[in-house]
């Protein structure tokens, strides 16, 4: 398992995390039922604390993207509540689309970017 971790970034160690779990789950990389490494050997193969990693998978959990099970750990189990998931991507986006309005970026501009980001999920 390939993920990269910027240590010089401003950013959360264990947010990086999360996003590049959650940016696996997207583009196909980790799939529903696979298992993430334990604890352990993740924050052993990326050279960060053991608590950090944990942080990770329990907020991935929260936000319904892994599962734990005794057995096999954290294991990739994205929520199916797609009416809640939409809802929340609503207010995330209309801050992100206020921004791009006050700063004169056109609708065009705005689905020109989305269908660059959504090529990477195909």
């Amino acid at each position: 398992m390939i993920l990269e971790i910027d240590f010089n970034s401003d950013e959360a160690l264990y947010l990086q995390l999360c996003n590049q779990i959650i940016m696996g789950i997207a583009t196909s990389r980790f799939q529903e039922g696979d298992s993430l490494p334990s604890v352990r050997q993740m924050a052993d193969s990326i050279g960060i604390n053991m608590h950090t990693v944990n942080k990770a998978y329990t907020v991935l959990k929260q936000e319904g993207y892994v599962k734990v099970d005794r057995r096999r750990g954290a294991v990739i189990a994205v929520d199916a509540d797609r009416l809640q998931t939409l809802a929340e991507l609503k207010k995330e986006l209309q801050v992100i689309l206020a921004k791009g309005s006050c700063k004169n970026i056109s609708k065009e501009e705005i689905y020109e970017l989305i269908e660059e980001i959504y090529e990477d999920y195909e």
